[in-house]
């Protein structure tokens, strides 16, 4: 029985990888498992790059330090919500190529890459028969899903990526998810939210059921709002796998989200990834999610014999109730499950009864003892804080830098009469293409007013006309491919430059075709009153790739002075600037991020490196921007004057961000007398656990009652029963320390307050 937990190595640092892996292994996790990304490994053909954040063999070995195993998900097509699922742009321009089909070009480029990833780990010895931890690894990725638009070639592809994988000789396993008929001997594999009622199943007797993929939240786009999903909807989804499906590995997609760094993030992705994991997108544990899977991999454990060797059988306990077992001779576990999402129904089961929880799985160690309920959480809850501990609102400390329009074909990149598709232009490299043309005006006498029409099918555009802004429109996820501006202008006579700037927000992570899909503006027209339309494609366009300051590389401390900054002065909420101040470093160990809600839509450097596009302009339907909060991780920080650059493409006040520390301030914990003890309290009664972040101690007491109180960790009062020593207790238990442990009986609190009535223990304390 095997729990894995999904965490990338690009999406954190060196640094914070141990801390990681040591959370999720606490957190009762066998096995983690990553992505490769091939775009970070060789960004130029022939030219690779394991250093720093892409040090693959580094964090495989921090895995096989801490004991734990590693799922290696090769690939080389990921998706991952990653800039072009993963593939190196360059791929693009390999000539005849078509991605993932049974196509010599793709299949030779793939093969090499494949080859070179498996060689890699099986010269410094990291597979499982070699002594490492490499116990699986992954061909393809969801391809069943796309595979129709390739005809015959798609099953052609699949039988080929298969024998190509095993004939690289691993000594472990190879899988496909989301691949119903995988090629023996690849394991056929699930992803999804419900695997426990989509999975088909293994295709072949002789292979385990694998649950590759359980999302533990949602991943946030620009403009919704994020949608977390419950701790007690996970435990159910894997305890009906374990028990429907006999499966014997679950992983958490994500169990650690982290950041997208520099322009990684797919189209409308944040850079804030899988916030709502186990472990957030800074580390830190503050869900009951952890704590509450923690439990469940314990209870599945303590019957891991009967599981995997035992004699499955099922049966009904009412319309939307049922029984599975898995016995053998000496041992015996049963999983009862309630599909009823509003009532509590009481079962009998082997002529005892249980009353099942809505919507809840109970857990039976040797088919008597309930040893875990889905629905119950006991585990403790807490509160993120994000704390402004620096201000940036000294003008004086801030400079600017205009971004200059470009505004000269002569002076351009290239040219051509026509309007060209945006990434074959910038090779996503930057997310910037600017368009210019020349326009002719000659004015009529009754002042017509003069439009301007653009279509596009990038994600934002931005319009000059002789170096004025004129506006903007952007897309969303969801929406539309194609954006159109449609706005007034004034033109002088003779001739005007239009400068347009069409901006991609990550390029795409999925879907068939990936190297036919096209990008950018498509049509430009200027309409004279009630003249017809004239139609500008055609004419000579010139194009500049990427911003001048990017070129440049003015966010980096070695070139900043390669252009003149000047005082900010009025500058504040013009389109295209550059700003730039520098900061001290909070003291002390707490996460550090930069509260970024008074600015618009850019990127963002510290020291150099770039912690990701913000857009916080584009609010979701709560009003709230979809991120604010950007992760400075503690590596890229120094002591005093680090160097914070911003690029701001429409305006916003760089005076009001905020450098912020994020820790858990207050933890709680809810357990009730008649609650199934946590299975590494051996035989003690129900307690209720807390615990402090590292570093922090229990500094205040909120609330305590042991009795009925009312509410929940997030809104408390007492009830009518109420023990008169629940806080003084409590306090003698914690204060000044990390963590304490109460027990939810009488004895402890002076006896029972109020007999006949079932109790519960509730503690809110704050950590410092």
């Amino acid at each position: 029985m095997l729990f894995s937990g999904e965490m990338h190595y690009t999406r954190s640092t060196p640094e914070m990888w141990p801390k990681l892996i040591a959370s999720a292994r606490k957190g009762g996790l066998d096995v983690i498992q990553t992505y490769v990304f091939w775009n970070v490994h060789e960004p130029v053909q022939g030219q690779y790059n394991f250093e720093g954040r892409y040090d693959l063999v580094k964090f495989i070995r921090e895995i096989q330090a801490q004991g734990l195993y590693v799922s290696l998900r090769i690939g080389p097509f990921i998706e991952a919500e990653w800039k072009y699922g993963g593939f190196p742009f360059w791929l693009h321009d390999v000539p005849n190529i078509t991605f993932r089909t049974d196509n010599e070009p793709f299949k030779q480029h793939m093969q090499r890459f494949v080859t070179q990833i498996v060689n890699m780990m099986k010269k410094e010895g990291l597979y499982y028969p070699q002594g490492g931890p490499i116990i699986i690894s992954q061909i393809e990725n969801e391809y069943q899903m796309v595979e129709p638009a390739f005809g015959s070639g798609g099953p052609r592809y699949v039988r080929w990526a298969a024998e190509m994988a095993v004939g690289l000789q691993t000594g472990v396993p190879w899988m496909m998810c989301k691949q119903n008929d995988a090629p023996d001997p690849i394991i056929n594999t699930c992803n999804g939210l419900i695997c426990g009622e989509t999975f088909v199943g293994p295709n072949s007797p002789s292979k385990p059921a694998l649950w590759t993929e359980n999302w533990t939240t949602r991943y946030p786009i620009y403009g919704n709002d994020t949608k977390l999903r419950s701790t007690e909807d996970i435990a159910f989804a894997v305890a009906l796998f374990i028990a429907r499906k006999k499966g014997s590995f679950v992983s958490y997609y994500m169990y650690h989200g982290g950041t997208n760094f520099g322009r990684f993030a797919s189209s409308y992705v944040t850079t804030s990834y899988y916030d709502g994991a186990p472990l957030d997108e800074y580390g830190l544990i503050w869900r009951p999610t952890w704590g509450h899977l923690k439990e469940l991999h314990a209870a599945v454990n303590l019957s891991s014999e009967p599981l995997l060797f035992g004699t499955y059988s099922s049966f009904s306990l009412g319309q939307e109730q049922e029984a599975h077992i898995f016995e053998t001779e000496l041992k015996c576990v049963a999983f009862l499950v309630n599909f009823d999402k509003h009532q509590s129904p009481t079962v009998v089961f082997r002529n005892m009864s249980f009353q099942l929880a809505p919507k809840s799985i109970s857990i039976l160690s040797e088919c008597r003892t309930v040893v875990f309920e889905t629905a119950k959480v006991t585990a403790q809850y807490g509160s993120r804080t994000a704390k402004a501990v620096e201000s940036t609102n000294d003008i004086h400390r801030w400079k600017a830098f205009k971004e200059p329009i470009p505004e000269d074909i002569s002076k351009a990149a290239y040219t051509g009469n026509q309007l060209f598709e945006h990434l074959s232009m910038t090779k996503d490299e930057t997310d910037y293409l600017w368009y210019i043309v020349s326009y002719e005006y000659r004015p009529s006498d009754d002042g017509q007013l003069m439009l301007l029409n653009v279509e596009s099918r990038a994600h934002v555009l931005h319009a000059f006309v002789n170096t004025e802004y004129v506006g903007s429109v952007h897309g969303s996820h969801d929406g539309p491919g194609n954006i159109i501006l449609n706005t007034n202008i004034s033109l002088k006579e003779g001739q005007n430059t239009i400068s347009l700037l069409s901006v991609m927000v990550g390029s795409p992570d999925s879907g068939a075709h990936m190297e036919r899909r096209s990008f950018g503006i498509r049509k430009v027209s200027i309409q004279q009153g009630q003249q017809p339309l004239y139609l500008l494609n055609n004419e000579l366009w010139g194009y500049q790739v990427g911003l001048y300051g990017e070129g440049k590389r003015i966010y980096t401390q070695e070139e900043a002075s390669s252009v003149e900054w000047t005082e900010i002065n009025n500058l504040t909420y013009h389109p295209l600037t550059w700003y730039k101040t520098t900061f001290a470093a909070p003291v002390g160990n707490d996460v550090v991020a930069l509260n970024l809600t008074s600015m618009g839509k850019g990127e963002v450097w510290v020291n150099g490196e770039s912690i990701g596009r913000y857009w916080v302009s584009f609010k979701a339907p709560s009003g709230q921007p979809s991120q604010s909060l950007y992760h400075i991780p503690q590596h890229f920080l120094k002591p005093i004057d680090n160097l914070l650059v911003l690029v701001e493409e429409i305006g916003g006040n760089p005076l009001e961000i905020t450098l912020n520390t994020v820790s858990i301030t207050t933890v709680c914990g809810n357990v009730n007398e008649l609650s199934s003890p946590a299975l590494h309290t051996q035989g003690k009664g129900p307690e209720v656990h807390l615990r402090c972040q590292r570093g922090k101690h229990i500094s205040a007491i909120e609330f305590a009652s042991y009795g009925n109180p009312a509410g929940d960790c997030t809104t408390f009062s007492t009830g009518s029963c109420h023990a008169t020593l629940s806080e003084s207790v409590v306090k003698q238990a914690c204060i000044g320390k990390r963590g304490c442990s109460i027990p939810v009986s009488p004895a402890r609190f002076g006896g029972d307050p109020c007999p006949g009535i079932q109790k519960s223990l509730l503690v809110v304390a704050n950590c410092r």
